[in-house]
């Protein structure tokens, strides 16, 4: 039982995960689409960071002329992070553009529907 607890923040990244997959799979709506991708990110954020983090040890910030490596948390999944969230925002951005766009066209986010519509516009020319 407590090994379920010291990989606390891993469960809560794969449950996040799940969810985040789910809504992606059986939502119609683009919107809520959107939303369980960004949940999905933000679960692999979660777990890039928790398995990054070791108890004990500093960010790699040398202070007081200590540069023994063992003493800091190594930087990449920090940095992986941080490259994963101005992705995320990118992807997120042009996303919604997409969105906007196609509830313009079609006066519907229901993925069905302008699915339809769309193929009823090629059949037509």
């Amino acid at each position: 039982m407590g090994a379920i607890f010291s990989n606390g923040m891993e469960i809560v990244a794969i449950v996040l995960f799940s969810i985040g997959f789910t809504s992606l799979l059986l939502h119609k709506n683009l919107v809520k689409k959107i939303i369980g991708l960004n949940i999905m990110d933000t679960a692999i954020d979660l777990f890039l960071a928790s398995m990054g983090y070791i108890e004990g040890k500093t960010a790699p910030i040398v202070e007081n002329g200590v540069v023994e490596a063992s003493r800091y948390i190594n930087p990449l999944p920090s940095g992986l992070v941080l490259t994963s969230i101005v992705v995320s925002v990118s992807v997120t951005a042009l996303m919604l553009a997409l969105t906007v766009r196609l509830y313009q066209r079609y006066h519907t986010l229901n993925v069905d529907e302008i699915y339809l519509r769309a193929r009823e516009e090629v059949q037509k020319k």
